[in-house]
């Protein structure tokens, strides 16, 4: 029977809002901006559920920016990569399940370019088995294509064969409820401070991080 596990990348496996804040204050710094233009754009950006497009357009309107919007969202998409950790806690949950025998996958909506650096980048690469990018495939979760794609990538195809099979995520909409349109059980990160929405169905496992995670994938 093969074991899998598909986990979200931006704040599930690596801490997409500390990177982000950096980014801005770097921004903000190299341009001379105020005081209060660095929180003003994490506000904006509202925990990466803007678009980056529309983000960028604010953002150059409200600090009257020369470059056009393509030019400065793929500046971001360049430089964010080097900015974004893997704690080495997650690193080694994850050697810990591929050496029990799991194939290990990410399943990830954004830009191809930018979220493929930040798994090169924060020592994924090595230690999974594939990984699916919404900008490379064309579909985005909660699509439950963009799942069976990643389970493909690595080995595990959905509902090919005997053996468990899991998401883990922070988003309840794209990670939880597409996990379940696909047929997996699922591990929702709250990250410590996050309240479920209302009118979802509850999910069945609630951890604050990756190690969680895998403590109630793997205990008995």
């Amino acid at each position: 029977m093969q074991r899998l596990v598909l986990f979200d990348l931006d704040n599930t496996l690596v801490d997409r809002l500390d990177a982000f804040r950096r980014w801005v204050g770097e921004f903000a710094e190299r341009r001379g901006l105020d005081d209060g233009a660095a929180e003003w754009m994490v506000r904006l950006d509202g925990d990466g559920s803007l678009p980056m497009d529309v983000f960028f357009a604010r953002v150059r309107e409200r600090f009257s920016l020369a470059e056009p919007v393509e030019e400065l969202w793929a500046a971001y998409r360049a430089g964010m990569p080097r900015l974004v950790v893997c704690r080495e806690p997650v690193l080694r949950a994850l050697e810990g399940l591929r050496d029990a025998g799991w194939r290990i996958g990410i399943v990830t909506n954004g830009m191809e370019d930018n979220q493929l650096g930040k798994i090169r980048r924060s020592g994924l690469a090595e230690r999974v088995d594939g990984w699916a990018i919404s900008g490379a495939e064309g579909v985005r979760k909660p699509d439950p294509r963009l799942f069976e794609i990643a389970a493909e990538r690595c080995g595990a195809g959905l509902g090919v064969g005997g053996g468990e099979r899991w998401v883990v995520g922070d988003d309840p909409v794209n990670d939880v409820e597409g996990g379940r349109t696909a047929g997996l059980r699922v591990v929702w990160i709250d990250r410590g401070v996050q309240a479920w929405p209302p009118g979802l169905a509850a999910p069945g496992h609630v951890v604050a991080d990756v190690e969680g995670a895998v403590g109630v994938i793997t205990g008995p």
